[in-house]
């Protein structure tokens, strides 16, 4: 019998995600002969691996210690977007007279049913990652710890599985910075803050990464007084600092206090409130808060699998794997949080995909060919792919950019969101585009346009030829097409024209 896993508040959405995910009475299937695959950790990177490979006819075996679905459905993705959903709609509603609509006074955020709700919404799709599922798919589901024992085993419990191949799929976890005093404050995570149900009055957020972004403007937009602290001297330290800029003015407006600069010297207990102590522009400083969120790097999931004594070689940034996802034993493959520097849900599934080809059909597929967008949920979204300019300058390219201001697109203006922009970098003199950001509403839709261009080889003169729908936010992309076709107008192009329509006349 698995171990049995509590999640909190017991209520009935979180029983029903765990009967699905991790069900009490599951009993793990006596082991095959031998496994094409044995697949270590369930989150999205395993799953993808074992669903498509058990799909194609590969006996598979899927082990899992704690929930199905990894972070993405429990502690990441699925309720991240639900919270931010609903801060959106607080936002909304904050912001309605802006465009006529009188909402009445003393309107507020019913935090208790905002989680109850992104609890019941994960239990709703928890069954596409359920344990059950999986089983009908022809996978052999294991839940328990793993540990490798032999050059080709893996045991569970008292199970031992063979394995032609097998796949580390294990995922991070927040880590904890060296804070003086930190371990002995009860501190939130991306695994912990969505089994809050009362809102922190005062909520410090440290690390001005996505997660902590993300959050924060959540927090604050339900009625939080947040504080965000963050090390640099900007936020989203990975994006275009222009993006960045935009979305830390919509945080400060939002009612972040954004402590840029500030080197947190220590954490103490107060009573039930936590005091955290810190340097900001030469001066000691502190913030008294009754919660506390941690959002600063990720550690890798590899203890008590005994990789070294499979000769895998990892370090704090994860396992080492070479271009087709192999680790330094021959016969172990790893994809996902626990080896990418890219650690998205997408990444991870496409990742799986390289490993079925590369080990149940001997391919040979890249994971550095893969075209790589993400975002950041704040609002407005940052949402990137490829190169910024400064990596193209770094490896000798020489770049021009495109800039569309949201501000001189029509139906950004209706809509009121004319903060932001679409970027675009493209090697100078041609339409080869590089990489691009784009700053807004629905940016993480928008950008799946310029990844499919990229992938496709297809340039800023095919998008500019595109027709879009008007008005849309996403005809800012063509517009950039446009500017590119006009920089081809050169004076000596514009004086054949002249003389080719006088000649005309």
């Amino acid at each position: 019998m698995p171990e049995l896993i509590a999640i909190l508040p017991a209520d009935e959405h979180n029983r029903a995600l765990v009967d699905n995910v991790h069900p009490p009475d599951w009993c793990n299937p006596e082991p095959a002969a031998r496994y094409n695959l044995v697949v270590i950790g369930a989150g999205t990177a395993g799953l993808v691996t074992a669903a498509g490979a058990a799909g194609l006819g590969a006996k598979v075996a899927l082990v899992e210690r704690h929930l199905m679905g990894g972070d993405c459905l429990n502690v990441g993705c699925v309720p991240s977007k639900a919270l931010i959903g609903a801060g959106r709609a607080a936002a909304a509603v904050r912001d309605a007279g802006r465009y006529g609509v009188n909402v009445p006074d003393g309107t507020r955020v019913d935090f208790p049913f905002v989680m109850e709700r992104m609890r019941r919404l994960r239990s709703e799709i928890s069954p596409a990652d359920s344990a059950t599922r999986f089983r009908d798919l022809g996978v052999d589901v294991f839940l328990g710890e793993a540990r490798f024992n032999g050059s080709d085993t893996v045991q569970v419990g008292s199970s031992i599985l063979r394995f032609k191949s097998a796949v580390i799929a294990t995922g991070a976890r927040a880590a904890a910075p060296p804070i003086p005093g930190l371990a002995d404050v009860e501190y939130l995570t991306n695994e912990t803050i969505f089994s809050l149900t009362e809102l922190p009055g005062r909520l410090a957020v440290i690390g001005g990464g996505p997660i902590g972004c993300e959050l924060g403007q959540a927090f604050a937009r339900f009625g939080s007084q947040v504080s965000l602290f963050e090390a640099a001297d900007h936020i989203l330290q990975r994006e275009d600092r222009d993006a960045a800029g935009i979305v830390q003015k919509s945080l400060i407006n939002d009612g972040v206090e954004l402590l840029t600069n500030a080197k947190i010297s220590g954490i103490r207990n107060d009573g039930a409130q936590q005091i955290i102590s810190f340097e900001r522009d030469g001066q000691q400083q502190e913030r008294t808060v009754d919660r506390i969120l941690l959002s600063v790097g990720r550690a890798p999931n590899i203890e008590g699998l005994n990789i070294e004594g499979m000769g895998v070689e990892h370090d704090r940034a994860g396992i080492k794997v070479d271009d087709r996802l192999r680790t330094t034993n021959p016969n172990v493959f790893a994809c996902g949080d626990v080896c990418s520097k890219y650690k998205f849900t997408h990444t991870a599934d496409f990742q799986a995909r390289i490993i079925i080809g590369n080990t149940l059909f001997l391919g040979r597929s890249r994971s550095s060919l893969l075209t790589v967008p993400w975002c950041t949920y704040t609002e407005p979204e940052i949402a990137h792919v490829g190169m910024y300019e400064e990596d193209a300058e770094n490896r000798g390219i020489p770049v021009q950019t495109y800039i569309q201001e949201f501000s001189d697109v029509d139906r950004a203006i209706l809509d009121g969101q004319v903060e932001g922009f679409v970027k675009i970098h493209v090697r100078k003199g041609t339409d080869k585009i590089l990489g691009a950001t784009i700053v807004a509403q629905h940016a993480g839709d928008m950008i799946s346009e310029i990844t499919v261009a990229m992938k496709g080889k297809l340039g800023l003169k095919t998008i500019g030829a595109a027709i879009h729908p008007y008005p849309t936010q996403a005809e800012a992309i063509r517009k950039i097409g446009d500017q590119y076709s006009r920089t081809r107008l050169t004076p000596f192009v514009k004086a054949l024209f002249k003389a080719w329509l006088k000649w005309r006349r």
